[in-house]
């Protein structure tokens, strides 16, 4: 029983100094981006990424729940088009819209997150010729709270994931 209570007690040391580090150590800017080439054309890639409409064909966090509901407000391709999301507690509730755009080259969003949890984010989306094909790049940054500092490893994670799944099924469109 002692080596239970010391074992255990060793842990919550450990868990302890993790955070301590994490709140004192990791920076509040945070920052996530991944790429993929896609073999299409810059012109054919934004068909599928130059709306919010679209966006919402192959974005990860909208399929994460089949039953959200999303309302567009606009046309979903012009500065100032929004959406608003309410889904289940996977996916949460928020607002994302177009602050700058250029056509064939840039999108850029403001993430106002509701629940789970209050935040705002900025995605970007950035298309650049490569060869026969279009270099497609996905970041996020958004500043940190003291709770999310120390959650940062499972966010880089959970980013992985999702911007994995959302470049792969937007090269895959895209390719057809």
């Amino acid at each position: 029983m002692k080596t239970l209570l010391k074992i255990l007690g060793v842990i919550i040391l450990l868990v302890v100094v993790y955070a301590v580090i994490a709140m004192l150590a990791f920076s509040k800017n945070y920052h996530f981006e991944k790429s993929v080439v896609i073999n299409a054309p810059t012109e054919k890639v934004w068909q599928h990424l130059g709306s919010l409409k679209e966006y919402n064909v192959w974005d990860p966090f909208s399929k994460a729940d089949k039953d959200i509901v999303i309302t567009y407000s606009g046309t979903g391709d012009k500065v100032g088009d929004s959406y608003h999301w309410k889904g289940n507690d996977k996916v949460g509730e928020g607002e994302q819209s177009i602050t700058e755009i250029v056509p064939n080259d840039k999108l850029v969003t403001q993430l106002h997150f509701i629940k789970p949890f209050e935040g705002n984010a900025v995605a970007k989306f950035v298309l650049t010729p490569e060869g026969n094909g279009t270099k497609v790049t996905w970041s996020i940054d958004n500043e940190l709270n003291t709770v999310m500092k120390i959650m940062k490893p499972m966010m880089d994670m959970n980013m992985k994931t999702m911007f994995d799944q959302g470049l792969g099924d937007l090269k895959k469109i895209s390719e057809k």
